[in-house]
C-alpha cells in the first residue's frame, strides 16, 4: 500500500490546518491508522491513531483537545485535523498503516513520505 500525506503549511500561532493521509494500491480500510511527527533534531513520536472503523482514537498527550483524527473509508483518507496550532508542532508529519485494527495492538509497516507544518509564533 502507498500512502500520501498532504496539508502541510506555515501557519501563524493558533490557526489550524488539516493533513490528509489518501492510500493506494492496497487494503487499507481494515487497518487501523496512525499520525507521527518528527521534529528537526528530534526522534520521532507518535500523534494520534484510529482504529479500522473509525470509533476509537487514541492522542499524544501534547494534542489531546486541540488535534482530531477522522477516517473516511470510502475515499481511503484519514484526517489529522489540528487546532489552536503552537510553534512545538512544527515538525514533519507522517501518515502510517497498521498491521491490526486497533492502534494499539499494531505495528506501524506502511508509512507515507511526510509533510511539513511550520508553526510560527
Amino acid at each position: 500500500v502507498q500512502l500520501q500525506a498532504s496539508g502541510g503549511g506555515l501557519v501563524q500561532a493558533g490557526a489550524s490546518l488539516r493533513l490528509s493521509c489518501a492510500a493506494s494500491g492496497g487494503t487499507f480500510s481494515i487497518y487501523a491508522v496512525g499520525w507521527f511527527r518528527q521534529a528537526p533534531g528530534k526522534e520521532r513520536e507518535f500523534v494520534a491513531a484510529i482504529t479500522w472503523g473509525g470509533d476509537t482514537a487514541l492522542y499524544a498527550d501534547a494534542v489531546e483537545g486541540r488535534f482530531t483524527i477522522a477516517r473516511d473509508n470510502a475515499k481511503n483518507t484519514v484526517y489529522l485535523q489540528m487546532n489552536s496550532l503552537k510553534p512545538e508542532d512544527t515538525a514533519v508529519y507522517y501518515c502510517a498503516r497498521g498491521n491490526d485494527r486497533s492502534p494499539s495492538r499494531s505495528k506501524w509497516n506502511y508509512w507515507g513520505q511526510g509533510t511539513l507544518v511550520t508553526v510560527s509564533s
